[in-house]
């Protein structure tokens, strides 16, 4: 079975048809001003309209407060909410079971202690995203961990892997570590916040060719 994969930090038109048509079956929406691949909600909402039925669409948000929340659900109506900051399990619980929506946490991976932390999101979540630790931004910092943590660690929850992905190293990443889901964003870039149809193609195949 292919994995499935995540083209994140998309923020026009061309990139969100670019990735559906190499055949990724997730799109990623950032809502945080610092980083460069920040879409206000007009636009964000503009974008998973395009996209609607197509592929599902996660929007990214990180430390939002339940007001700030609200808001960017009712804009942009994703599919799925990535929570990319120091949300705990109990943030994470509430939004799932007060929006209809999926509820995705990423955690940066330092060692195998962060794996076993990583249980207290039992119940709480949908998924996680297993990334490298966080530096200047949350994430899309182009940065890879140590998959054979992953590989050696009993998931008791479903769980994708970012970090550093790129079509020169994502089948390697998803022979070691058998993830479902694969994620990139400045992997597919020719420069930050840019990114590039042809690099979205080619990480699409490598992953199918997984």
């Amino acid at each position: 079975m292919q994995a499935e994969i995540k083209i994140c930090g998309l923020s026009t038109e061309e990139s969100v048809e670019a990735a559906i048509a190499a055949g990724a079956t997730h799109i990623g929406l950032v809502h945080f001003p610092p980083s460069p691949r920040h879409v206000d909600l007009a636009t964000a909402g503009r974008l998973r309209a395009l996209a609607r039925g197509r592929v599902k669409v996660a929007l990214l948000s990180v430390n939002a407060e339940v007001e700030a929340m609200s808001r960017m659900l009712e804009a942009v109506m994703p599919d799925v909410v990535q929570l990319h900051g120091s949300e705990t399990p109990e943030w994470a619980a509430l939004l799932r079971d007060k929006m209809p929506v999926e509820v995705w946490k990423a955690l940066g991976v330092k060692d195998a202690a962060t794996l076993e932390k990583s249980r207290r999101y039992e119940g709480a979540v949908d998924r996680l995203l297993f990334d490298a630790p966080a530096a200047a931004l949350p994430g899309g910092n182009g940065e890879a961990f140590d998959w054979r943590l992953l590989a050696e660690f009993d998931h008791t929850i479903p769980w994708g892997l970012a970090g550093g992905l790129t079509a020169d190293n994502v089948g390697a990443a998803i022979a070691a570590t058998g993830a479902k889901l694969v994620d990139t964003s400045s992997g597919v870039e020719r420069a930050p916040g840019v990114k590039d149809a042809a690099k979205i193609a080619a990480f699409c195949a490598a992953a199918h060719s997984a």
